[in-house]
């Protein structure tokens, strides 16, 4: 795919709570840009990072603005897409379902549970249908790229798991938290779906590094999950994220080993002379190639 830019950032970053800038970026420039699916959250910044172009992009907008349901997921995407961004890492904060998941630990999910309810989750429809195979939502090969680049940060950084995501804004209850245990997920957070699943339309590979800033509300010997508490334990985490993704830039293989850039060859199953002009020109970015 051809990018706006030259050269194309290698990697793309998505900042969550507590991460809404990269430092150590050089030669930065900004990207404002509108997509057919309205504005990104923010400005994207690009620059050099251990000698190769990155591009970051704060998930809740600048101050932390944009609630999980609000947030933009389809504008985020596509306009990291813009860029020619291939692969993508999520930096998210998340509470742990599990005794051996401790807060201030890392984890890197290798399964998602996508339980929101109120969050547009594709960029197809209206005039042309997709259906995308998403059995495995993380892209392996960057999952364990990743999980180098954290564990050499000397985190504790676990591999695998399940990550529920929730609509929010509001925490759990103490009731819901142990029906989800009991469903065998590993972590909870509110913002990594749909942004997964676009980023699989999207063709690109998307790995997310979780921060465990809290075990939920069914921890009863452990304070309930507090805002306060969230950002104590991301603010401790905010140095080894970035630190993490230095080390995943500096390293980070230049052959996708994956079929992540395949992901629509199969999924496009609207007749192609079906296809209303609009839709087509809403996705060319993502379909041109399958055209």
């Amino acid at each position: 795919m051809e990018s706006i830019i030259a050269p194309a950032p290698v990697l793309g970053v998505i900042g969550g709570s507590g991460l809404y800038q990269m430092t150590g970026l050089e030669d930065i420039q900004e990207y404002d840009f509108e997509t057919p699916y309205g504005k990104p959250s923010a400005p994207i910044v690009v620059g050099q990072l251990e000698g190769r172009a990155v591009a970051f992009l704060a998930r809740h907008g600048r101050g932390h603005v944009v609630m999980p349901t609000q947030v933009n997921y389809r504008a985020n995407i596509y306009a990291l897409k813009m860029l020619g961004v291939e692969r993508l890492v999520s930096i998210n904060a998340c509470g742990s379902l599990r005794e051996d998941y401790a807060p201030g630990e890392i984890v890197i999910p290798d399964q998602l549970f996508d339980f929101t309810h109120h969050r547009p989750r594709t960029f197809f429809g209206d005039g042309l249908v997709a259906h995308v195979g998403v059995a495995d939502p993380f892209c392996a090969d960057l999952s364990a790229q990743l999980l180098e680049a954290s564990r050499q940060t000397g985190a504790v950084t676990h591999v695998g798991g399940t990550f529920l995501i929730i609509e929010g804004p509001r925490f759990s209850t103490r009731a819901e938290s142990n029906v989800y245990r009991s469903w065998g997920m590993s972590i909870i957070g509110m913002t990594a779906a749909p942004e997964a699943f676009l980023a699989r339309e999207a063709e690109m590979c998307y790995a997310v590094m979780a921060h465990v800033t809290d075990y939920d509300v069914w921890h009863t010997s452990e304070e309930p999950v507090s805002v306060e508490r969230v950002i104590e334990i991301l603010h401790r985490n905010t140095q080894i994220a970035q630190e993490a993704v230095r080390n995943l830039a500096r390293s980070l293989r230049k052959e996708r080993a994956c079929a992540c850039n395949q992901a629509l060859a199969n999924a496009l199953i609207t007749e192609k002379g079906r296809i209303s002009p609009e839709a087509r020109q809403r996705t060319e970015l993502l379909i041109r190639k399958y055209l």
